[in-house]
């Protein structure tokens, strides 16, 4: 399958992110305000009226373009409402990316946003529509708790040296998300913490999952050799790729609980854009879906940090801490900030548009160049997966 850098290269020039948390007194309308605001007030070179066309990710807060137009007040511009499962926010990302560099417009945005605390539903508030019947019905803590048992049984790796990984996972999330104003979790926790913390779904406890918030975050995209006339620190865009699952491996027999094949084939899309050939070595930082501690130490050999079997290992080592050779969720990921679904694809890019800009104050990773940021909808063995490579170089 071809899957090309695309002909004209794309720049980040301008984010806005809300703080994720519970956001009780603001509408999804007030949080796309406040990020918008954020991101365009950030770049004195840039206003709202230069943006051409605007892209908003949202599951269930909005529908239609007016999502975003009608809280902007925006007059005669195109506006596109998408959803992709918890990738919506990278979805709405993609999809401005592409319209910039194909060279149908000057300037995008691409916008998320998504309300859950007032929901009246305490978790993701997907409506799926009427099926066969055939659907695997089970929770999302239960689909990923799956992969405990599968990663143990197929490694060799004992109860106590998987727990460890786990909760290391949890530990690290939690202390970096204590250095982020925009955290909706700002405390570290322990390690007993973790362990004790009352059970959700097979071996994972209330520690092992990312929270419920609400949040909103924005971007502003142009062509690379126009980024220059809004700011002297874009970001590249250096490689994107993305893959929707066939669902074959819940429905048919072989699929092991190990790995996320879809992000492994959008991974392999992104590096060879970006002429990444050993991202273990060559990537400086990412940001990462852990929706579940497990789903984090699967994450590390499918983006081939670790080797396979390896990673639970690396993890217990540091190499995944904000001081080691690989910093994974610099910014607290999903286990700090909640999980607004339509939010936490552009969330992940506003961490790596931060460290490539060199001001993520104490999160700041020495050198920062490339960074990946990686996000996934579904469940294992049914999911979508998007991958993008990010760099402070063309």
């Amino acid at each position: 399958m071809a899957s090309r850098r695309t002909v004209n290269d794309v720049a980040i020039v301008a984010m806005g992110c809300t703080p994720f948390r519970d956001h009780w007194h603001a509408s999804a309308d007030d949080l796309l305000v406040d990020a918008v605001r954020e991101c365009v007030g950030s770049t004195p070179a840039l206003t709202l009226d230069d943006v051409d066309a605007f892209w908003v990710g949202t599951q269930g807060s909005g529908m239609s373009g007016q999502t975003l137009a009608r809280p902007l007040r925006l007059t005669g511009k195109p506006v596109t409402r998408v959803e992709n499962y918890c990738a919506t926010g990278s979805e709405a990302f993609r999809n401005a990316a592409y319209a910039v560099a194909s060279g149908a417009y000057d300037m995008v945005m691409a916008t998320g946003v998504e309300k859950l605390k007032d929901s009246s539903y305490s978790g993701l508030s997907a409506v799926y529509p009427p099926a066969d019947g055939t659907d695997v019905d089970w929770t999302a803590p239960a689909g990923f708790s799956l992969l405990v048992p599968a990663y143990q049984r197929a490694y060799g790796v004992d109860a106590r040296g998987m727990r460890d990984a786990l909760t290391r996972v949890a530990v690290k999330n939690h202390a970096n998300g204590a250095r982020n104003e925009r955290a909706q979790f700002r405390k570290a926790v322990t390690a007993e913490t973790v362990e004790n913390s009352p059970r959700v779904a097979g071996p994972l406890g209330v520690m092992d999952c990312s929270g419920v918030s609400d949040g909103a975050a924005a971007a502003v995209l142009v062509r690379a050799e126009d980024a220059h006339r809004y700011t002297d620190r874009p970001v590249y865009l250096r490689g994107m790729g993305f893959v929707a699952g066939s669902g074959a491996g819940l429905a048919t027999d072989g699929y092991d609980f190990t790995t996320f094949p879809e992000v492994v084939a959008a991974a392999r899309q992104a590096y060879e854009q970006a002429g990444v050939t050993d991202p273990a070595t060559q990537i400086s930082l990412a940001e990462v879906h852990d929706c579940f501690t497990p789903t984090e130490v699967v994450l590390m050999e499918d983006l081939g940090f670790s080797e396979r079997g390896k990673a639970w290992r690396d993890i217990l080592d540091g190499r995944y801490d904000l001081d080691g050779a690989l910093p994974v969720n610099t910014d607290g990921g999903l286990k700090s900030f909640g999980h607004p679904i339509g939010a936490t694809g552009l969330r992940m890019m506003f961490e790596c548009f931060t460290q490539l800009r060199g001001e993520a104050g104490s999160r700041q990773v020495p050198d920062a160049r490339l960074a990946v940021a990686q996000n996934l909808g579904g469940q294992p063995g049914s999911c979508v997966a998007f991958v993008a490579v990010l760099g402070n170089e063309r």
